[in-house]
């Protein structure tokens, strides 16, 4: 179990854009872990009246609020993807914020194994809360296809988010657990049953 919370076994579950994280969290929901989302986490907290809106504010403007008075992530994003000086801005800001909102997330949790995936879990705080570290894993070329087809990105868009990304290569070295997930979706879910299988609790 966890040394930071003793009473659950948390998995660390990260891999770069378009590998298929989200895919790999919802079969381990349906297992019976509590899924934590970082990525859902960290749009909650740009809302306003949430941890992060004043500051973010400040940092880049009114120009990025819709006309409800909310933060529009397209209007961020097109800032901050296109300036990495200013997307680490943008991190500094809001990666505490989201600390602080999963911390207290896993505390109030009924599982005893809690999965959260983050994009950038080996790059901060989170690795340390990890009982055990999986990363998905799909080739450059399948993620260029799912930004693509998936998420309706232009070929330039899809390209420079990729650029942007930490090594996949440094997450697979730190892993624990590696799921592939180039093929079938249900050569993908048999991996993750193994290794759920696999869990000492």
């Amino acid at each position: 179990m966890s040394g930071r919370y003793p009473e659950k076994y948390i998995i660390g579950l990260t891999g770069n854009i378009a590998v298929g994280k989200s895919f790999v969290l919802a079969i381990l929901a349906e297992l019976g872990a509590a899924a934590i989302d970082a990525d859902r986490v960290a749009h909650q907290v740009l809302r306003k009246g949430e941890a992060a809106y004043d500051d973010i504010l400040s940092a880049f403007g009114v120009g990025i609020l819709g006309a409800d008075g909310e933060i529009a992530r397209a209007a961020l994003g097109k800032i901050v993807f296109a300036d990495p000086v200013k997307l680490k801005q943008l991190e500094s800001i809001t990666h505490p914020a989201v600390r602080q909102k999963i911390d207290s997330m896993v505390r109030a949790a009924a599982a005893d194994v809690i999965v959260i995936e983050a994009i950038k879990l080996l790059e901060g705080d989170l690795k340390n809360a990890a009982d055990a570290v999986w990363v998905v894993n799909a080739s450059p070329e399948t993620q260029f296809k799912r930004l693509r087809s998936e998420r309706g990105l232009p070929e330039a868009a899809a390209r420079q988010r990729m650029a942007l990304q930490n090594s996949q290569a440094d997450k697979l070295r730190q892993a624990d657990v590696v799921i592939e997930n180039n093929g079938p979706p249900e050569a993908t879910r048999r991996q993750v049953q193994r290794h759920w299988g696999e869990i000492g609790r």
